[in-house]
């Protein structure tokens, strides 16, 4: 849709928001294309939001309201208005000199205001004085709104006319909530009255149609309700006459009594009305007194009193001619009875309706109602005050949370759909919403990525219950269990009991996730160690209960020689045990041994980042992707953007404790546990050793700072006795050679 109004829009959750800072939007909201529409419908209930307001707003009554909704209530609310920039204070009271009186409407209403409140131009209308007049004018017998309660009529025999068309079409509610009609239902009435007197003057011409005058209708129900019976008992009837081989297998098999008899009966068991109306015979009439299948019984004794006795006199039997004789003097009737008009005057009978309609109720009621007409100009003006005033206070705030969210990305105020706020687990959780049915909303709002746990209040002084869920986007999830108790408070400051009942598992940080996997090792260790110490505590305990009940044996036969105390068995499998964990520490000693020793912290930490790195990254895509959207879909709304809550919006979301600036300690804990000098001790060995590792390769060679590399590294007390006496050695050596070397060579030299 091309716009030309100049829209500005600002950039919250991932994703741009129109702003809405005039009145000017407000009015141009038709030409903002819906795609940019933050939501397009909400529900009516379960918002921190007026409920007039939002009736107001919901035309079509459906429990919503859309953007087609909202888009006219702007419209109307500013075209009422001399400045529309008044709407966006959200002030609760209105001066009759802010509406506009170039609006004919809004002249009314301005009139209004001043003649009937006393209001001058500068004085405000309070939103009470709105609301006031509003509900004593609906009270009143003529409200211009076209329809007409009982009470409204001044005599008794116009009040009985309302009171049976109320009967026979239904009412219309009065402004007030009274039942009522409006010209349209008496046009319907009088209508229908005629055309079902018409319909009754056939019947009155026609002897046929009635043969038992007003007991006719009853002889016609009681063949209605067994005619497809007694046709099925006469056509076997004809077919057992043709061949008698088929009596046998019409009157039913023994093996379907027998089934029968396996269960529990009752006369009106369908097993048993399936069965034929009486035993079928070539020719045989219809018994009515005796022989008759007790599902039907009741219903033949009803065809003989109103049918069969009545038209054709005292009979035990039926035969095929008499049915036929039976259902044709009832044929008229059907046919007539077929095309039945003014059905629903049929409550009040014939004779009333033509009373009705011989008398001038008709005219009574039309000049009723156009005496209520009349009132339309007062009903336009103190319904559309009540309506201007509601508007003017909460219009533009609903666009907020509506149009844009900018009461939710702001951060000044709550959003419409925020319940208040949960105190659980040392935080307190922002994001609340009201829930009708956990399990229904959770299979939606688990796709927002968001970690939720739905809780059950109550007020146990009042009984008042209600549900809400709440998203944790701070912290993490060590201690949110189902059965923890915290406190939630709404947004009126009432404070309510809340209690985890269930809990959508995401993840709340990058941290927690950086954490999981050790957790969840030492979590399995921990529910392993107990498992295994129960098992054996069972096991102990079932010795023992066994030894003392046992009674003690008589002297028997010399006992089997005593097992030995130790079973090498045992020992073998420690030592196994034992050598393959020396197998795998040695691995790992040798794994970290091919690095510099100053390197292998960093190893040991790369290792763990790897370990981690999955939960990370799974975290990390989630929060990323974490959304607003399904769990306000799963609520009734219809949310149009991805409304994202990264990392630091979700920390704004929930508050974790945190000592307030400036606080200071009394005197210490006397019940704390004595500090372990060990952690110092470990932590200044691992600083030194650290240094000390840098400082030296993995030879033991000392870094020379000077040149930048590394020295001869240190002998070994072993190894420099071996290195001293290979030194002495090697001098011994040379002072014994020496001299053969040095006569050698001078021999060699050649005479002159």
């Amino acid at each position: 849709m091309a716009s030309n109004h100049p829209w500005k829009f600002f950039r919250a959750g991932g994703f741009n928001q129109v702003v809405i800072g005039t009145g000017a939007d407000l009015q141009n909201l038709d030409q903002l294309d819906q795609k940019l529409w933050v939501a397009l419908a909400c529900p009516t209930t379960g918002v921190e939001f007026d409920k007039a307001t939002l009736a107001l707003i919901d035309s079509d009554k459906d429990g919503r309201v859309r953007a087609p909704e909202l888009i006219a209530a702007a419209k109307w609310a500013t075209g009422l208005l001399k400045n529309p920039d008044d709407l966006l204070k959200g002030a609760a009271t209105l001066k009759p000199s802010a509406i506009n009186d170039a609006n004919p409407e809004g002249k009314l209403i301005a009139n209004f205001a001043r003649q009937v409140l006393g209001k001058a131009d500068n004085d405000e209308v309070t939103f009470e004085e709105a609301a006031a007049a509003a509900a004593t004018f609906a009270a009143k017998p003529f409200n211009g709104d076209g329809v007409v309660p009982a009470d409204s009529a001044s005599d008794d025999v116009t009040k009985a006319a309302i009171t049976d068309i109320i009967n026979c079409l239904g009412a219309i509610p009065d402004a007030s909530g009274k039942p009522g009609i409006n010209q349209a239902k008496v046009e319907q009435f009088f209508a229908e009255a005629t055309a079902y007197s018409d319909w009754w003057k056939k019947a009155e011409a026609d002897a046929t149609v009635l043969p038992l005058g007003v007991n006719t209708e009853a002889a016609a129900g009681a063949v209605k309700a067994v005619k497809a019976k007694v046709e099925d008992y006469f056509a076997r009837g004809r077919l057992a006459a043709f061949d008698p081989r088929a009596v046998n297998a019409l009157n039913r098999d023994e093996k379907e009594y027998a089934a029968l008899g396996a269960k529990d009966l009752t006369n009106n068991h369908a097993d048993i009305a399936g069965l034929p109306l009486a035993q079928v015979g070539a020719t045989t009439p219809l018994p009515l007194t005796q022989g008759i299948n007790p599902a039907w019984a009741g219903a033949i004794a009803a065809l003989q009193a109103n049918a069969i006795t009545p038209l054709l006199g005292a009979k035990t039997v039926l035969t095929e001619a008499d049915w036929n004789a039976l259902t044709g003097k009832l044929a008229a009737f059907d046919a007539w009875n077929a095309g039945k008009t003014g059905g629903a005057i049929e409550k009040i009978g014939l004779a009333h309706a033509r009373e009705i309609l011989a008398g001038t109720a008709k005219e009574t009621l039309t000049a009723l109602i156009a005496k209520d007409a009349a009132e339309a100009g007062n009903s336009t003006a103190v319904i559309g005050l009540h309506r201007l005033i509601h508007y003017h206070r909460d219009l533009a705030k609903l666009c907020r949370n509506f149009v844009n969210f900018a009461d939710f990305y702001g951060r000044k105020d709550k959003a419409i759909f925020q319940a208040g706020t949960l105190y659980l687990d040392q935080r307190s959780c922002d994001l609340c919403l009201m829930v009708d049915d956990a399990g229904r909303h959770a299979a939606m709002a688990g796709m927002a990525g968001t970690y939720l746990a739905y809780c059950d209040c109550v007020r146990k002084g009042s009984g008042e219950k209600l549900s809400i869920v709440a998203g944790f986007t701070g912290g993490d999830s060590d201690n949110l269990i189902v059965g923890r108790n915290g406190i939630f408070y709404d947004r009126a400051g009432r404070d309510w009991d809340a209690t985890i009942t269930k809990i959508v598992d995401n993840p709340i940080s990058i941290r927690q996730a950086f954490w999981s996997p050790y957790k969840k090792l030492v979590r399995m260790i921990e529910e392993r160690a107990a498992k295994q110490a129960a098992a054996s505590d069972a096991e102990v305990n079932a010795q023992l209960t066994t030894t003392v009940n046992t009674p003690a044996a008589p002297a028997a036969a010399p006992a089997a020689p005593a097992k030995p105390a130790f079973d090498p068995s045992v020992i073998a499998l420690i030592s196994l045990a034992l050598g393959s964990l020396a197998a795998a520490f040695a691995g790992i000693l040798g794994f970290l041994g091919k690095f510099e020793t100053w390197q292998v912290p960093l190893v040991i930490a790369c290792i763990m980042l790897v370990i981690s790195a999955p939960s990370m990254a799974i975290a990390w895509l989630k929060l990323r992707k974490r959304n607003l959207g399904p769990i306000l879909d799963a609520n009734g709304w219809a949310v149009n953007a991805k409304a994202k809550m990264n990392v630091p919006f979700g920390g704004a979301l929930t508050g974790v404790a945190a000592l307030p600036p400036g606080a200071t300690f009394g005197a210490a804990d006397k019940f704390a546990e004595k500090p372990s000098p060990w952690p110092k001790v470990l932590g200044v060995a691992f600083v030194l050793w650290f240094i000390w590792a840098f400082l030296n390769d993995s030879q033991g060679r000392l870094y020379n700072w000077t040149d930048g590399k590394y020295g001869t590294p240190p002998l070994s007390v072993r190894e420099q006795i071996a290195k001293d006496k290979l030194d002495k050695a090697k001098a011994a050596a040379a002072v014994t050679i020496a001299p053969a070397i040095s006569s050698t060579a001078t021999n060699a030299v050649p005479a002159k």
